[in-house]
């Protein structure tokens, strides 16, 4: 099996997270709450993969679950910062199937109800994008 270049793999999935937040901001200033947090999911995903690629030494897998990354990218999250992974998880699930899609709307259209959940992803992306650099630090 061919080796993978990992500055590189690790780089991919930082930078198009970098980008994907951007657009999730842009989302939540446009009040596009609910696919705000869907992008949510996507930057804590992009930023998780980046430490499991960086963690194995191996392409991440093709999953979206982060608990699961979590698991595998040792990121030594707190309990609070799992649950709350769980919680992001819904927010990929229910905001791409067209059957969840108007009940997600529906409870994710409010300022009140995402300004929270917005500032918590924002917040657990610098976390682990720190950690990352971190990791990166001692590595070298």
């Amino acid at each position: 099996m061919p080796r993978i270049n990992l500055t590189k793999v690790v780089d991919y999935w930082v930078k198009t997270a970098q980008n994907d937040k951007k657009v999730m901001e842009s989302l939540f200033k446009a009040k596009h709450y609910s696919n705000c947090l869907f992008f949510g999911h996507i930057i804590l995903e992009k930023i998780l993969k980046a430490h499991v690629v960086f963690e194995t030494k191996k392409h991440a897998p093709y999953i979206h679950d982060l608990l699961r990354l979590d698991q595998l990218a040792n990121c030594d999250l707190s309990k609070i910062e799992r649950k709350f992974l769980n919680k992001v998880n819904d927010f990929n699930i229910s905001s791409r199937y067209p059957d969840y899609k108007l009940d997600f709307y529906k409870k994710y259209n409010k300022l009140s109800s995402i300004k929270v959940k917005y500032l918590k992803i924002n917040k657990l992306y610098e976390k682990l994008c720190q950690k990352l650099k971190e990791k990166r630090k001692q590595k070298s």
